[in-house]
């Protein structure tokens, strides 16, 4: 039997990239999953399309996670669809790319939003909507650890949801829900490539001691273990997926 068979699986910002890479490993681990996107239509139509291919179960959702609104209504048409919930996985996010004195207002509050707002909204439902025995994966980043300029609204939003997490993990203990948190190093996506130079990638591939950056794979391959019943015992924990960079 496959680990994630009958189980249901939330997967946000899952049209492109690492979330597009973890909705279609769960699925091939056999869980039923929740595509969830905001513009890419196409993007998430095609991450559908792949997993009904490979005879896995799967629908999309369009839904903002950075308005409790959307929230609800990601959760609600889950619910109705699939009947029950079992894992949250919240990759939605973006990167802001600047020095701090640089940085205008709306973009400070646009990126609080994607990637702290977002995940305390998803919490919030998930605390009354996820089944007992439930899994909550929450991706991060490694800059969170380091000092990094031009990274200082990124890691402080991402730091903030590394802690919200944390405490969810102790309030949900009761119900046997585990949360964890998994902070990627560097890793080959569009998202991370924005705004970077061949020579600032070659230079981050460099920090890590196995010598290059990640793939989608690798992140993906860690979130399977975490939302699995092997990983019963481990919550409330970060676990850093960078190749030795720290």
């Amino acid at each position: 039997m496959q680990p994630l068979q009958g189980k249901t699986a939330i997967v946000t910002g899952s049209s492109r990239g690492i979330g597009a890479e973890i909705a279609l490993t769960l699925a091939q681990a056999g869980a039923k999953i929740v595509v969830n996107y905001v513009n890419n239509k196409a993007a998430a139509d095609k991450v559908h399309a792949a997993i009904a291919d490979a005879g896995g179960e799967c629908m999309t959702v369009q839904a903002d996670v950075s308005d409790p609104t959307g929230v609800r209504k990601l959760f609600e048409t889950a619910s109705e669809h699939f009947k029950q919930i079992d894992i949250l996985v919240n990759n939605a996010g973006i990167l802001l790319f600047k020095e701090i004195a640089e940085i205008q207002d709306d973009e400070f509050d646009r990126i609080v939003d994607v990637n702290f707002k977002s995940v305390f909204y998803t919490l919030r439902e998930a605390a009354t909507k996820l089944a007992d025995h439930g899994r909550v994966v929450n991706i991060s980043s490694t800059v969170t650890r380091l000092m990094l300029p031009r990274y200082g609204a990124y890691a402080a939003t991402k730091a903030a949801a590394e802690q919200l997490t944390r405490i969810f993990a102790r309030e949900m203990g009761r119900r046997n829900i585990t949360a964890n948190i998994v902070s990627p190093g560097p890793v080959d996506t569009e998202l991370f490539r924005a705004g970077k130079t061949a020579a600032d990638i070659e230079r981050m591939a460099a920090m890590a001691a196995l010598g290059r950056i990640g793939t989608a794979d690798d992140i993906a391959q860690v979130v399977l273990f975490l939302v699995s019943d092997e990983a019963r015992w481990v919550t409330g924990q970060n676990i850093g997926v960078n190749g030795g960079i720290i």
